[in-house]
């Protein structure tokens, strides 16, 4: 892990809609209730798939987290994101951690993001979108996680779409997503409709790999849920990689992989109750 992030975990206050592992996944929960998106991951997404100084778009914002580790990595940041208050707490943080380039996060519908954010020229894209109606954020109607699946899917493949315009030629997209239960306890098929909603924007299928999330209380609750449902714990997320073009070409942009310098005297973070810091300890 390095160093730039494992000093962050600390200060990083990070917003309602990441990803909800907990309770679903049992995975890392923040203090309001709502999951926190894994900085780790992002510091490796950033430094694997994008080039240094380069611009990342992520049409679903969210909290903070994304955002400050690409300043503090030397990346330009534009977020997307529907709440006014999402906003205005992830500004506040941004100001009080970050120094230039400062995450830009715009205020309105990710199904707009042509117009927000027609100025962008991506280098990498980057997000977590919502699980469809997993966790509902607002009563707003335009928010995405209060439509049904079908309304839901189409909103996304066409976010998606959009989102790939302003994406350099020549370039890797990242989404990390997992899969959702219908009401019926069946799985919507998030993860190969994000699959085919890339297809379908013109990008390649180039990775996928595994996030293995900590169990949390999942080990308590699988076996009875098992014996009533036969429904498997999962405590995983897939994290999908993407390129526009040539992925050669995509490839020499990014140059050289990045690893952070890990000095010799710096200590071991004691993961303790806190996922995230073993999970990064993994890695």
């Amino acid at each position: 892990m390095g160093k730039q992030t494992a000093s962050l975990k600390g200060s990083l206050t990070l917003g309602t809609t990441a990803h909800p592992y907990d309770g679903q996944d049992g995975g890392t929960a923040s203090q309001t209730g709502t999951s926190i998106f894994d900085p780790v991951l992002c510091e490796l997404a950033y430094r694997w798939f994008s080039p240094p100084g380069g611009v990342i778009l992520d049409p679903f914002a969210g909290g903070s987290v994304r955002g400050i580790v690409a300043s503090k990595l030397g990346r330009s940041y534009v977020g997307i994101d529907l709440r006014s208050e999402q906003i205005e707490a992830n500004r506040e943080q941004g100001l009080a951690i970050c120094d230039d380039p400062h995450p830009e996060w715009i205020e309105g519908d990710s199904r707009d993001i042509a117009t927000l954010a027609a100025d962008t020229e991506a280098d990498f894209l980057f997000s977590c979108p919502p699980y469809a109606d997993l966790e509902v954020y607002s009563d707003d109607p335009a928010d995405l996680s209060t439509l049904e699946y079908s309304e839901f899917r189409q909103a996304y493949f066409d976010i998606v779409a959009a989102s790939a315009t302003l994406l350099k030629p020549d370039r890797f997209a990242c989404f990390v997503v997992g899969e959702v239960r219908d009401k019926r306890g069946n799985y919507y098929g998030f993860v190969p409709d994000t699959i085919e909603a890339f297809r379908r924007a013109g990008l390649g299928y180039y990775n996928e790999t595994i996030l293995v999330t900590a169990a949390g209380s999942l080990p308590i609750r699988a076996g009875k849920q098992f014996e009533a449902s036969r429904k498997v714990g999962k405590t995983h997320q897939n994290v999908l990689v993407f390129v526009k073009g040539d992925a050669k070409k995509a490839t020499a942009a990014i140059g050289k992989v990045e690893f952070a310098e890990i000095e010799a005297d710096e200590p071991r973070i004691d993961s303790g109750d806190d996922p995230d810091a073993e999970f990064g300890e993994r890695l």
